[in-house]
């Protein structure tokens, strides 16, 4: 690849994720700019951009991390200064996306990744470039175009090259919401399919929280709360494994891995029925808490993750976690939007369901 002029492009970086922002500039044929962010003595993020952005495309390398509040506002104040330095162009190049969980709203909650859209929109982003959102429909709270790029081309060959009989596997759904993932994974490797039914968990809903407590004055006449249709309860089924995984290797794949405890629980019921090797596959490895320990300590094989967030402090906790490099769809996408070419062939024969 040829090098690009820094007169036009200029790739900049925040703190979260600093070894894939140079994976991605050094693919692009251009040195990382010159910007320094740090927290002052009194915990306000600081952003000092010690070259010049006016007229520049300028591309803001910052993904989700541990300390993920102060990874938004660096992204946000990064994305301000450039702004109000007569930038020509800027584009958050957000591999995963922060809050992506809190997109649907619960009880008394809000929708916290619409906050953060409108955030990212005010602060002077043109551009959005992330990684298989936790929900596609979050690219509707943006304001701003928003290429959600997918791992599964990167997932789909290490399977191949990485994963020895694995022609003998079977995908496997974690629970029925990441069906539709698993079987578009299952299509493109000709392999079985399995789902695991009735994961054992609290419903959100019937959690007290006051809101189930009838009013105690009724304020219209005539009105009885038993005009009202009784609802019935959930009742979810012991766990279970729809489809055959005796005797072969079961990948479990999935978006994202935080907390580990249903991963671990889906393995242990596969080994039950009899998977003699299990793998875990997501894009997005967040590994939050204890869950390299409990990876380590169970009976799962692998877990296969991309580096959109930096997991090395996770690694060192657990030999069973591995890496996969996402940074050439980065570059490419960058490459793409800089040169203002069509962005449909990152998207080649990618479903939906992906």
């Amino acid at each position: 690849m040829n090098n690009m002029s820094r007169g036009a492009l200029l790739v900049i970086s925040g703190n979260s994720h600093p070894e894939l922002s140079r994976l991605v500039a050094a693919r692009l044929g251009v040195e990382l700019g010159n910007v320094d962010v740090y927290l002052q003595d009194n915990k306000e993020t600081k952003v000092d951009i010690g070259e010049s952005v006016r007229g520049k495309d300028v591309f803001v390398i910052q993904t989700g991390a541990k300390d993920v509040n102060n990874a938004i506002m660096e992204l946000l104040i990064m994305a301000y200064a450039c702004k109000t330095s007569s930038a020509n162009s800027i584009v958050g190049v957000i591999p995963y996306l922060p809050y992506s969980k809190q997109s649907q709203m619960r009880k008394r909650g809000s929708i916290v990744a619409k906050l953060l859209a409108t955030m990212l929109c005010k602060s002077g982003l043109d551009h959005i470039i992330t990684m298989d959102l936790h929900h596609k429909e979050i690219q509707g709270f943006f304001d701003v175009p928003v290429d959600n790029l997918r791992a599964s081309p990167f997932i789909l060959q290490y399977i191949q090259e990485h994963i020895p009989d694995w022609r003998n596997a079977v995908i496997v759904a974690r629970n029925p919401a990441s069906a539709q993932r698993a079987t578009s994974f299952a299509e493109r490797l000709r392999l079985g399919l399995a789902v695991i039914h009735g994961e054992q968990k609290v419903p959100e809903q019937d959690k007290v929280d006051g809101r189930h407590s009838p009013p105690t004055v009724r304020t219209f006449s005539g009105h009885s709360l038993d005009m009202l249709p009784l609802f019935t309860p959930k009742e979810k089924p012991p766990i279970d494994v729809v489809g055959d995984v005796g005797g072969r290797i079961a990948i479990i794949v999935d978006d994202m891995i935080d907390e580990a405890e249903s991963f671990v629980a889906a393995a242990d019921v596969l080994k039950e029925r009899g998977a003699y090797k299990i793998y875990v596959m997501a894009t997005h490895g967040i590994l939050s808490a204890d869950a390299p320990k409990k990876i380590e300590e169970s009976c799962i094989d692998e877990v296969i993750v991309t580096n959109t967030v930096q997991h090395d402090l996770q690694k060192l906790q657990s030999d069973k976690i591995r890496t996969i490099d996402i940074s050439p769809a980065l570059c490419e996408a960058v490459r793409r939007i800089f040169h203002k070419e069509s962005m449909s062939y990152l998207f080649r024969n990618i479903s939906m369901e992906d």
